[in-house]
């Protein structure tokens, strides 16, 4: 890993690992809530029940987050992980009704905790994008 991911990686791998700690003992409404959303942006979630998908968010969170912050996974394969899982939730913001405003990509006051989820697909994107380049160099 290059000292100048560090801080990239540290800053947005403490965010989301503890974002699925936080979810670990996720149940009931709050489970129901964020499933909800999810289904409404991506329908065939809705063949995984909400308690299950509350769980494996959790875990794919905790597991993205660990290994953002673990120095020896390659930049480029968690800059992968993190532009699919941010992707998934540029995905959620640009279909969740409510969160943009009418005939627009720019968000409501609602949607605009969604939509500066678009820095961690830039954020990603850096990690891979910085890495190949930087071998492609030095070869």
């Amino acid at each position: 890993m290059k000292l100048a991911h560090v801080p990239l990686r540290a800053a947005i791998g403490a965010f989301v690992l503890n974002s699925g700690l936080s979810k670990r003992n996720l149940e009931g409404e709050a489970a129901q809530g964020m499933h909800g959303m999810a289904t409404g942006a991506i329908p065939q979630l809705r063949q995984v029940p909400p308690e299950k998908f509350a769980k494996l968010l959790s875990y794919s969170e905790i597991a993205l987050g660990a290994a953002l912050l673990v120095p020896f996974i390659p930049s480029t394969l968690v800059g992968l992980g993190l532009t699919a899982f941010s992707a998934g939730l540029v995905q959620l913001y640009l279909k969740t009704p409510g969160m943009r405003e009418p005939g627009s990509v720019r968000p409501t006051q609602q949607g605009t905790a969604l939509a500066k989820d678009i820095w961690l697909v830039g954020a990603g994107l850096t990690l891979v994008l910085d890495d190949l380049t930087h071998r492609k160099l030095t070869r």
